[in-house]
């Protein structure tokens, strides 16, 4: 696999589905599923067929994982991690923040400390967000990039001086964990901040804006490439997968802040 050219096509993946996105903002928006905490749009296959045949044209054995669905074999050597919109409930309500999230992984003879549960480990990431026209990349073992310049975590240590991004779970009983463990930590940090795109949120960790991120229940496709971006950024990336389909609870952060942290029980 040559990764320069996984990262280009990615890219440029990310910067189509990113301009069907910024067309769509205030578009009256066609929606395929709502339920109480979420919606899917049509937009979203739409735009995950979009990245597909850009990333299937440039390596057609390569398999697409993502939450509308997978194309390719499910034990493929190579994959890709796709969330075509990130922040759907954000971008149907016209906020303008959300992003399109593509990463690239491996199958590995074994499990490692970075790789998943089903033993893929995370190789390149990209995440665009196509409103401020902000492009995160990552290859594993490089430095972590916004536009192209070299980006770092944060240096705060303290949490009275944090501002702490707080993701809230769709299950009445991960929302009330939740409630208790954000009073909690409201009284400890500068800010809590709850965003709605978890790709950004991570991020936003990576480029220092935020100190941590916590999700008591995530998609791989929502963190696989913000997650890469965190830990070659310099932060710590902890993730434990949770009954689900690709389903995590997980602790971002600069890496001085890990320790004072958890996931609400």
């Amino acid at each position: 696999m040559n990764l320069k050219e996984a990262l280009n096509a990615a890219i440029k993946s990310a910067w189509a589905s990113g301009a069907l996105m910024r067309r769509n903002l205030h578009a009256v928006k066609r929606t395929n599923l709502v339920t109480r905490h979420d919606i899917k749009l049509a937009l979203d296959v739409r735009s995950q067929k979009l990245i597909e045949k850009t990333l299937h044209s440039a390596f057609p054995d390569v398999a697409v994982l993502g939450e509308e669905g997978i194309r390719g074999k499910p034990d493929a050597q190579y994959r890709w991690v796709v969330d075509p919109i990130d922040g759907t409930v954000n971008f149907t309500y016209g906020i303008p923040h959300a992003c399109v999230s593509i990463a690239l992984q491996e199958r590995t003879r074994r499990l490692t400390r970075t790789s998943g549960p089903d033993g893929y480990e995370t190789l390149l990431g990209v995440v665009y967000d196509p409103f401020c026209n902000e492009l995160w990349t990552a290859v594993r073992g490089r430095p972590a990039r916004l536009n192209g310049k070299i980006i770092h975590v944060s240096h705060r240590s303290e949490l009275a001086e944090t501002i702490v991004s707080v993701g809230f779970a769709k299950s009445r009983k991960d929302l009330e964990a939740n409630l208790i463990y954000f009073i909690e930590l409201a009284r400890q940090v500068r800010k809590i901040r709850m965003m709605g795109a978890a790709a950004l949120a991570l991020t936003y960790v990576a480029t220092g804006r935020f100190d941590a991120y916590i999700e008591r229940g995530i998609h791989l496709w929502d963190i696989a490439a913000g997650g890469l971006i965190l830990e070659c950024a310099g932060g710590v990336f902890w993730r434990e997968p949770i009954p689900g389909n690709h389903a995590y609870r997980m602790i971002a952060s600069n890496g001085s802040l890990q320790r004072h942290l958890r996931i609400p029980k």
